[in-house]
C-alpha cells in the first residue's frame, strides 16, 4: 500500500493534538494519509488502552484517514533499539509514504522526543537494502521517504514552517474531542492531568492562533524540518 503521508505518534491523540488540521487539509485535497500509534497509551492516568483504541478509531474516521495502525510498544518504556526500529521500518516499507510526520524533537513528555528520534532513525534505515524485513510473509523492498517533518506539541520550540489550517480547525477539534476520556469533563472523578483541565482547550486554540498569526492566517500548525531546509518550486509558494 502506498500513502502520501504517514503520521506517527508516540500515543493515541498525539497526532490529533499537533497536526490533524494539516492532515485533514491534505485528505481534503485527495492525499492518502495513514496514522501510526507507537503505543496504546496504557500509562495514561485517564481511561485505559481499550478505551483509547476505540477513541483513536473514531478520530481516524472523523479525519478521513485511510488506515490507523497501533504497534503496542511499551508506553513510557519503549527504547530505541533494533526491535523497535524494525517494527517501525516494517510499517514504513509497507505504507511507502512520501512524507512522514513525527513527534516533536523535544517536549514535556519524554516519550515524544524519544519517538521523534526513533522515527528519524527508522526512516533512514528503511532505505537500506541490507536490512531485511518481512510483512505478512513477504520480503519488503527498501523504502525511504522523501521528507520527515516533526510536528510541535507542548513546547513552542519555534517552527521552520507553518501550515494554514483555518479551514480545517473545527474538524481538528472534533478529532481531538473523540478522545473523550482524556480531556475536560465537568464533575469528573478521574485524576487531573496537564491536558484534562478546562483551560487546555484555550491553549489549543491560542497555539493555533499564534501560529496562524505568524503567517497572516487565523489558525496554523507548526513543523520542524529534519534536514533544516525546505525546497520550493516557486517563490510564490512562500506566501
Amino acid at each position: 500500500m502506498n500513502c502520501d503521508i504517514l503520521a506517527i505518534g508516540a500515543h493515541p491523540d498525539d497526532i490529533e493534538l499537533a497536526c490533524s488540521g494539516t492532515l485533514i487539509k491534505e485528505i481534503n485535497n485527495g492525499k492518502k494519509v495513514v496514522l501510526l500509534d507507537l503505543t496504546l497509551g496504557e500509562l495514561g492516568s485517564r481511561g485505559n488502552s481499550s478505551i483509547r483504541t476505540r477513541e483513536a478509531t473514531k478520530s481516524a474516521q472523523i479525519m478521513g484517514a485511510a488506515e490507523r495502525v497501533q504497534l503496542n510498544l511499551s508506553d513510557g518504556f519503549f527504547e530505541i533499539n533494533e526491535t523497535s526500529l524494525i517494527e517501525v521500518i516494517k510499517q514504513i516499507r509497507h505504507f511507502k509514504p512520501t512524507t512522514i510526520l513525527a513527534n516533536a524533537t523535544s517536549d514535556r513528555h519524554p516519550d515524544h522526543g524519544r519517538a521523534s528520534d526513533l522515527v528519524r532513525r527508522a526512516a533512514f534505515l528503511s532505505g537500506l537494502v541490507r536490512i531485511e524485513t518481512e510483512h505478512h510473509g513477504s520480503i519488503q523492498p527498501a523504502h525511504r521517504p522523501d521528507s520527515v517533518f516533526f510536528y510541535l506539541q507542548d513546547r513552542n520550540i519555534g517552527p521552520d514552517f507553518v501550515v494554514d489550517i483555518t479551514d480545517t480547525f473545527e474538524t481538528k477539534i472534533e478529532c481531538i474531542k473523540a478522545f473523550d476520556s482524556q480531556f475536560y469533563k465537568p464533575n469528573s472523578t478521574e485524576p487531573e492531568t496537564p491536558i484534562s483541565t478546562k483551560s487546555f482547550w484555550d491553549f489549543i486554540e491560542a497555539r493555533a492562533r499564534d501560529y496562524g498569526r505568524s503567517i497572516g492566517k487565523t489558525f496554523g500548525e507548526g513543523f520542524i524540518c529534519e534536514k533544516g531546509l525546505v525546497g520550493v518550486d516557486r517563490v510564490n509558494d512562500l506566501f
